[in-house]
């Protein structure tokens, strides 16, 4: 059994796979330490630690570094988030896919929104079809097999209508056969049930501060739960913390 199908099985558990996100070796490590099945990509917090804003400002070629110190250093499969490709047409994304495939990455995340002039907005779902049709088809073309974890983001925009723009990007995804549906920012108990029922495919939020705990999640029928930005945000307010307190005490004693 290869990683990936490895993977794809972690989707199928009883249990959802709670994925630890990460932006460096060192996260990574302490996920495998305390025993996590496996660890994404937070793109987000990747480009903070390199000095970037979210949105594909990193290049790929300085992500791509990053994954491959991550892959070179833990035993646990990776998972890689994409944003929107990291390419301006179908080939530069497919070629990005097959550079993280061929490395030993074993899933991805490819959303359907993208950054205008700083702001972030939906594709239209002709758009979003189009583009993740051709994509999944020249990956099956290479024969390039990768778990494809698509990104919808009507919950995290606020979009009008959202419950009904969200059924219907994800009938776009089962359509093109992709692996995973994700939905940052649904909370609600009713609006989980309201689209995971007509989901064909493992479904996957992430950690919000009004999301409901693990096992009610796991009752929903929710497959995977990730934490997206979130502790990398957290330790760094902490490490603020730690660094006001010796400050203000004129000695390291406050971090022993």
């Amino acid at each position: 059994m290869t990683a990936i199908h490895k993977f794809r099985k972690l989707h199928k558990q009883d249990d959802p796979l709670l994925i630890g996100n990460v932006w460096n070796v060192q996260s990574a490590r302490a996920y495998e330490k305390l025993g996590y099945q496996a660890v994404a990509t937070s793109s987000s917090a990747v480009a903070f630690s390199l000095g970037y804003e979210d949105g594909e400002n990193m290049s790929f070629d300085e992500y791509f570094y990053i994954v491959e110190r991550i892959l070179k250093s833990v035993n646990i499969p990776l998972s890689v988030d994409l944003e929107g490709g990291y390419g301006k047409t179908v080939e530069e994304i497919v070629l990005n896919i097959s550079r993280l495939a061929k490395a030993g990455v074993v899933g991805i995340n490819i959303e359907d929104s993208v950054i205008i002039d700083g702001t972030r907005k939906l594709l239209s779902t002709r758009d979003f079809y189009e583009k993740l049709n051709a994509v999944i088809l020249q990956l099956k073309e290479q024969n390039i097999d990768i778990f494809i974890n698509v990104r919808i983001d009507p919950f995290l925009l606020g979009v009008d209508n959202t419950i009904q723009e969200t059924l219907d990007r994800m009938e776009i995804i089962e359509r093109v056969g992709a692996d995973g549906i994700f939905v940052p920012c649904i909370t609600e108990v009713q609006d989980i049930e309201n689209v995971i029922n007509t989901s064909k495919l493992p479904f996957s939020v992430m950690c919000m501060p009004e999301l409901p705990d693990f096992q009610t999640l796991k009752r929903l029928g929710v497959k995977r739960i990730s934490s997206g930005n979130f502790l990398n945000g957290y330790i760094y307010s902490q490490l603020e913390t730690a660094l006001k307190a010796i400050g203000e005490a004129g000695s390291f004693s406050p971090i022993f």
